[in-house]
């Protein structure tokens, strides 16, 4: 039986994809990735992502507004976002957090932010897709003055440490890796190692952070089987086991439907 993927976090309302979006909804079903969860930055894309799942069972969003975004976000917006994530397809809010390599906004204008989103989440009970970069200990100290010791949701792209993993793992958050687990002096497989199968998931983050053999190329759902096929590398277990374990972790956290991606594309066929 052909292994069984998700992909938790792509970015396929972009422009990258217009010229062949079907094409690659196509081949990722032709991959084994039957799901896969559209993550938005701003209002604008949380419609598009909506718009896409909505046309495509197999698909599916979540919405909210990046920490790149925040500055610039209106109330209106903010609303905008509460009323895209009340949809039945919307299964996260996301992807959210903290960014101190762009600094495209003050610390304070990302905290009010994330805390904001999060607030919305816990009263929707959906779970968070969190966006860090060289933020990790600020995005720690957030949710401790914010009073949250327990959260529901995923650290995507991680690329932190293994002691950071750890305290990720006892918030009861999830981690997810993308291409950057595949690159040849990448540490990370090294933290992967730590991380129990039972609290991953499988994400491409297309069409960035492109793993290895596609590096220097879009990155695209399908791509999805090779941080599958690196995660049974580091465990020394088979891929069919990281499918099936993987696969029941994106459910039960994001609680997807039961309809792939393949009956989708050939119902627009």
């Amino acid at each position: 039986m052909k292994p069984v993927f998700i992909d938790t976090h792509a970015h396929l309302q972009l422009s990258h994809f217009d010229a062949d979006r079907e094409e690659i909804i196509h081949r990722a079903c032709e991959a084994g990735v039957e799901k896969i969860i559209v993550v938005s930055t701003d209002v604008t894309s949380s419609r598009q992502s909506l718009q896409m799942a909505e046309k495509y069972p197999g698909l599916f969003a979540a919405v909210g507004i990046h920490p790149t975004d925040c500055g610039k976000a209106t109330d209106e917006d903010f609303a905008v976002i509460a009323a895209l994530a009340q949809h039945p397809k919307v299964v996260a809010i996301g992807e959210i957090g903290m960014d101190f390599y762009w600094k495209p906004f003050s610390q304070e204008d990302q905290q009010r932010a994330f805390i904001r989103q999060l607030h919305l989440a816990k009263e929707l009970d959906k779970p968070v897709i969190i966006h860090n970069r060289e933020a990790g200990a600020a995005i720690l100290q957030t949710l401790h003055d914010a009073g949250i010791n327990h959260l529901s949701g995923v650290f995507h792209c991680f690329s932190e440490n293994i002691e950071y993993a750890q305290r990720v793992l006892a918030l009861g958050c999830h981690i997810s890796f993308t291409g950057n687990l595949t690159y040849k002096k990448s540490t990370l497989p090294e933290v992967a190692a730590q991380v129990p199968l039972k609290r991953l998931l499988l994400e491409t983050d297309a069409p960035f952070m492109t793993p290895a053999p596609h590096r220097g190329k879009s990155n695209e759902p399908a791509y999805t089987v090779h941080i599958a096929e690196k995660l049974a590398e580091i465990k020394k277990i088979l891929l069919a086991e990281v499918a099936q374990q993987t696969t029941a972790n994106a459910i039960g956290l994001f609680d997807l439907g039961t309809e792939g991606v393949e009956k989708s594309v050939k119902s627009k066929a």
